[in-house]
């Protein structure tokens, strides 16, 4: 398994093109366990070659919102902006709060900081949403990347309502809300003003090369990002797929059915030599180790930035490990410290990784 480091290149999970330089005979394919996208993707339609010699059509981009509107329970399609991903919106919904503090949850998704300072923020980092102070802004995921916090909807409307109160923004990016508690969204508040939600298409419907995100808010700040991202923001095709994908209800309900029944499996799959360690759908507390494996098992996991946790996908279900010092942070139930003999393929390193036994199976 490879633990991709604070210092290792790349910055993101996905790229098994880094992984197989560094690993030339590690066994193929790779298990990448690197990134929360759905290995079973969406069946793609037959298109019309049409489709790829014109520019993208307002019935189409009509069609795509009001689709996305209904899967994600926004108030009407006004509310519903299409992107070319969701990463381009964050540094765009950002801008739409005046310059000033930007509160980032801590740990968090990575992108997070970089989109606040390009709109002019100065970024502090929080724990927890009570932390906000002053801030003109808040980015919170929910579920967060990468350690699965939830945050209840009426904690996070009062936080809106506490950053209105001197005009402030809440961005929550619910990218993995596709497979969190019904509810749990805030799709349908975003009337209230100040409320700006990211969801993301390609985790969950396994389609992220096709580079389809939205941002949900009132129409008057959905008109606002539509003019940032300008004209043909998102190709014909992606409109196309993306609107038949999220009105695919049975494909839906199926596969939030199987990620939950995979989740279990995963848990059941943990190697005998840590069989003994107490198991949650958040993760498992472990001990670090600056180690990491050669490789040649295949299996291509990723570190949390700065923050050492090793994560399995990021949607909550999905086991993490961390240390101690950043566990006791965490809203983890207590866990026995992982135990057990090292792997003999894993060698020191000056990189921050996490050792994990090489023999985990690969899931159907």
């Amino acid at each position: 398994m490879i633990l991709y480091g604070a210092e290792a290149p790349p910055r993101h999970g996905g790229d098994l093109s880094v992984a197989r330089r560094l690993f030339p005979d590690a066994r193929e394919p790779f298990i990448d366990l690197s990134t929360g996208i759905n290995p079973n993707p969406y069946k793609l339609p037959r298109l019309p070659a049409g489709l790829f010699s014109r520019l993208p059509d307002g019935e189409a981009t009509e069609a795509l919102a009001a689709a996305a509107a209904r899967a994600y329970g926004a108030p009407s399609a006004a509310c519903i902006v299409a992107a070319p991903g969701s990463q381009i919106l964050l540094p765009l919904a950002a801008a739409l709060a005046r310059p000033g503090l930007a509160a980032i949850l801590t740990p968090s998704y990575g992108e997070f900081a970089p989109a606040a300072q390009m709109a002019g923020h100065a970024v502090r980092p929080i724990e927890g949403l009570g932390e906000c102070g002053e801030a003109a802004l808040a980015i919170i995921g929910n579920p967060n990347n990468p350690d699965g916090r939830v945050f209840a909807g009426d904690a996070l409307i009062a936080l809106a309502d506490r950053l209105g109160a001197r005009g402030g923004l809440l961005v929550v990016d619910e990218a993995f809300m596709d497979v969190g508690a019904p509810g749990a969204s805030l799709a349908g508040a975003v009337l209230r003003g100040n409320i700006v939600v990211l969801r993301s298409f390609g985790k969950f419907f396994g389609l992220a090369g096709l580079r389809l995100g939205f941002a949900l808010a009132t129409p008057a700040l959905a008109t606002r990002l539509a003019a940032a991202l300008g004209p043909w923001a998102v190709s014909g095709p992606a409109q196309v797929i993306g609107a038949q994908a999220l009105a695919d209800t049975d494909w839906i309900e199926r596969t939030r059915r199987r990620l939950a029944n995979a989740a279990k499996r995963l848990d059941s799959a943990v190697p005998a030599s840590i069989s003994s360690a107490a198991r949650a759908c958040s993760g498992w507390r472990g001990r670090r180790r600056r180690t990491r494996c050669t490789g040649t098992s295949g299996v291509a996991a990723s570190s949390c930035g700065r923050f050492p946790i090793a994560r399995f996908g990021c949607a909550s279900g999905y086991p993490r490990m961390a240390p101690p010092g950043i566990a006791s942070r965490l809203p983890w139930p207590p866990f026995d410290q992982l135990s057990g003999p090292g792997d003999p393929s894993c060698t020191e390193t000056g990189q921050r990784g996490w050792h994990w036994p090489c023999s985990l199976p690969t899931m159907a």
